[in-house]
């Protein structure tokens, strides 16, 4: 079909590093166009107040084919749309807007009129399965693909410097924890354990990452670390510096109330670097508890099994070499691409 059009519409967000809102989209968008025979154009959710604005552009701009991010925050604007259409799951959509009346509603009917529909794990495929069994057949599980690419002229110690840390006479332990500032992603989680921790361990620092997505939410997250010692707060930074970052630290951090998939403990693991994550469904499917990542359930347990990564080189380095391992198996692009341009193909 040379010359075919489609649209991808995505929650974008200020952060480009890691949210696989911003990274799916981007990948996919490679991916189909990366074929030759079709022009994307990527939209932005916040660019649309209403179903009819999208359906207004799809045909001003006589796009054949439409693949949304998000079932609910993307898939309720495709109500009025008439084109061939694919979804992507995120994990807010699945794990939490699935609770609400209202938007399973809303998701029930774009997965009727989604050609197919993509989730990063089983996990999610079985969740969407029992909410509508219908659409079993349409669900293709594709976990996301992962490549991390640090900047060759960055400094740490002038990262530490610039993020509040001073480390002239120690040598630190940096516990890197990356999200939006949203509260589904629980930044707060660990700050008073940290923070109590670091009083009597001084070498070690949490710092968080991450871009402004809830103005209220990110004053409140500001407001909590300036009283909390060796907690940090640091802006967003360039994927290949954020990259960086993660290499150069002691470990990263997920905190996350919920996720579908997270990009950032992907990038981590093939950066080689520990992932201390929550012990939730989506990081249970990317991470073995002591073989790929250390999962905790509470601040407690994140401290004690931090304390112990330090002390235990060994556990250390079993689990990147074979975190590393895994994400070559499992999350490679060329496998994903695969997926996407096959899918896609059915739109047309």
């Amino acid at each position: 079909m040379d010359g075919s059009v489609n649209c991808i519409i995505e929650q974008k967000r200020p952060f480009s590093p890691s949210s696989f809102h911003y990274l799916i989209p981007r990948l996919t968008f490679g991916y189909i166009q990366s074929r030759g025979d079709h022009v994307c154009i990527l939209r932005d959710i916040a660019d649309f107040k209403s179903p009819s604005q999208v359906s207004d552009l799809i045909s001003e701009e006589k796009f054949e084919a439409v693949l949304i991010i998000h079932l609910y925050k993307g898939g309720k604007l495709l109500l009025d749309s008439r084109v061939p259409c694919g979804a992507i799951f995120g994990g807010t959509d699945i794990n939490e807007d699935i609770k609400d009346e209202k938007k399973r509603e809303v998701m029930g009917a774009v997965l009727q009129k989604s050609r197919f529909l993509v989730a990063f794990t089983d996990e999610l495929k079985k969740t969407a399965e029992q909410h509508w069994p219908f659409a079993s057949s349409k669900i293709h599980v594709q976990p996301q693909g992962v490549a991390t690419k640090p900047c060759a002229k960055f400094k740490w110690i002038e990262f530490l410097q610039n993020s509040g840390i001073q480390c002239k006479n120690i040598d630190p332990y940096i516990f890197l924890l990356v999200c939006g500032l949203r509260r589904v992603k629980d930044p707060l989680f660990l700050v008073d354990a940290f923070s109590a921790w670091h009083k009597k361990e001084p070498r070690v620092y949490l710092v968080i990452i991450g871009p402004e997505v809830d103005a209220a939410f990110t004053q409140q997250v500001a407001d909590k670390v300036k009283s909390a010692h060796g907690v940090h707060l640091v802006s967003e930074k360039p994927q290949e510096e954020l990259h960086a970052a993660m290499r150069d630290s002691f470990a990263v951090v997920n905190s996350s109330i919920s996720e579908g998939m997270s990009s950032t403990i992907l990038e981590a693991m093939d950066l080689k670097v520990p992932v201390l994550a929550r012990n939730i469904p989506g990081n249970r499917a990317i991470i073995r508890h002591e073989k790929t990542g250390l999962l905790f359930f509470d601040p407690p347990e994140f401290v004690a099994l931090s304390k112990r990564l330090i002390s235990d080189t060994g556990l250390k380095e079993s689990i990147v070499t074979k975190a590393k391992e895994y994400v070559d198996k499992h999350h490679s692009w060329s496998t994903e691409r695969e997926t996407y341009q096959r899918l896609t193909a059915d739109l047309f």
